[in-house]
């Protein structure tokens, strides 16, 4: 597969009918390991194992009803009591990140209400810090860490 500017994991990977698959620990089951599938466990993993967001309060592939359509995100990050924390947008690594794919996220967003998002491909990699009044964000200067995230959301 691509090599991301990514740690790597211990990840899990078989072949079933001339295809590879790889095993998401969110969703307990092997999945086809598609450009954009190894970046998300890439992503997921270093969030968890670097960042130190709990692997519990990810929750990958969330179905998502806004204004009327169904619409999925990559993953979404939550707090203890469940309520969302950030939203997690996840490309392949040929894949720009280009405005369209922010607008994407701020279409989420709409629904979500979060303070921050997250968007890679596995190469290059942002996280924002959304201002709801404004309808505009900043960037953060480095990916903030889960406790980080959790001290903003609690002194606002």
């Amino acid at each position: 597969m691509f090599q991301l500017n990514l740690p790597s994991f211990d990840f899990k990977l078989k072949k079933s009918d001339k295809k590879y698959l790889i095993y998401d620990e969110w969703r307990k089951k092997f999945v086809a390991l598609t450009p954009e599938e190894w970046v998300r466990q890439h992503f997921l993993h270093f969030l968890v194992n670097n960042l130190h967001f709990p692997a519990g309060l990810l929750a990958v592939e969330q179905v998502l009803d806004v204004n009327g359509m169904q619409k999925r995100c990559d993953a979404i990050a939550y707090t203890p009591t469940a309520e969302p924390l950030a939203i997690i947008e996840l490309k392949a690594p040929h894949v720009e990140l280009s405005q369209e794919v922010f607008d994407q996220v701020a279409i989420y967003n709409s629904r979500l209400q979060v303070d921050c998002f997250f968007i890679s491909n596995g190469l290059e990699h942002y996280a924002c810090h959304t201002d709801h009044g404004s309808t505009s964000y900043q960037f953060y200067r480095q990916l903030p860490e889960y406790g980080k995230l959790m001290a903003i959301r609690k002194y606002k």
